[in-house]
């Protein structure tokens, strides 16, 4: 707390500027300062919600800025989505896999990491000590363990970054003890630089750390700024459940886009692909299920027929 006191001589002068200590509180008093009665409370009001503005945003509660062109990336769990995302940055030339880092569990998804030199550490919390910007890329299931265990270790100092199916800013928050954290929802084509992503701030994330996220993300493709109430929304692109028409459009045509690139640059069969994002009882499998239930599958191929038989009767025709 601060408290502001404005003092007419002999308790302010100009010999004896500095702030003093009262009750564990600082008290700031102005020597010399205007009779009470010449002040414009309204125009000081005004400049004091704005001076203290100015202080949150350059994080003067211990939030420090991290430098956008030396700042270590690190990944809390190694999977697919992580490994996109992390591929993505390195292709794109905005950071040097050599600061980037993860822990994975098993040998293959270490290969993986290691194919483009991403630095290996045996624990997540030796990732964690190495990093600037924390990225917990886990299943949802599990996710609340994995930040308890590491919270000790997730100071203000560190911005904190949730790509996690579901799992909302207000848990992650209150399991890692503070509010600097950012939920992004991403896709798979990072990994080609078509990504489509939206983000949202929590309570003690700057615009400043807002930024950096943007870039990190803008460098793999596409990211849009949302109010997380829309997040379970961006997951199906539905209308219907109160996601702006402008960023339904805007997410589903850069998904399509993505979709179509990673087929082409990676030569992986639809299928295959399909199956390296549909995680055991996750999003996406949920979705494919509702689709093959429908019979969505025999519906387009049924459309490809009935297309060719009709081409096929008019040329005879």
């Amino acid at each position: 707390m601060l408290l502001l006191f404005f003092l007419q001589p002999p308790f302010g002068s100009q010999e004896n500027p500095s702030p003093i200590r009262f009750s564990g509180k600082f008290i700031l008093y102005f020597p010399n300062f205007p009779p009470l009665q010449t002040l414009n409370w309204s125009k000081l009001a005004d400049e004091l919600v704005a001076a203290a503005a100015a202080a949150a945003a350059r994080g003067m509660a211990g939030v420090a800025p991290i430098p956008m062109d030396t700042f270590k990336l690190g990944f809390i769990g190694a999977g697919k989505m992580a490994e996109s995302i992390a591929k993505g940055v390195v292709h794109s030339g905005l950071m040097p896999a050599s600061r980037i880092s993860t822990a994975p569990r098993s040998s293959s998804r270490q290969d993986a990491f290691e194919s483009f030199g991403v630095k290996i550490f045996e624990t997540n919390q030796r990732v964690v000590e190495d990093s600037d910007v924390v990225v917990f890329s886990v299943k949802p299931q599990v996710v609340q363990d994995v930040v308890l265990e590491l919270r000790p270790l997730l100071t203000k100092k560190k911005l904190l970054v949730s790509v996690v199916a579901g799992v909302k800013l207000k848990h992650l928050q209150e399991w890692a003890g503070h509010s600097r954290f950012i939920r992004v929802m991403p896709n798979t084509p990072a990994a080609v630089g078509k990504a489509a992503s939206v983000m949202s701030l929590g309570k003690s994330a700057t615009e400043e750390d807002g930024g950096l996220i943007a870039n990190l993300f803008g460098a793999i493709g596409k990211i849009w700024r949302a109010d997380e109430k829309y997040f379970d929304a961006v997951t199906g692109l539905r209308v219907a459940a109160g996601l702006p028409r402008e960023l339904a459009w805007n997410l589903a045509s850069q998904t399509v886009l993505g979709a179509a690139d990673m087929a082409i640059s990676t030569g992986k069969h639809p299928g295959q692909l399909k199956d390296d994002v549909a995680s055991p009882g996750g999003t996406t499998i949920a979705g494919i299920y509702e689709l093959e239930k429908g019979g969505f599958r025999g519906i387009l191929m049924n459309a490809v027929v009935a297309a060719a038989k009709r081409s096929l009767d008019l040329s005879e025709s």
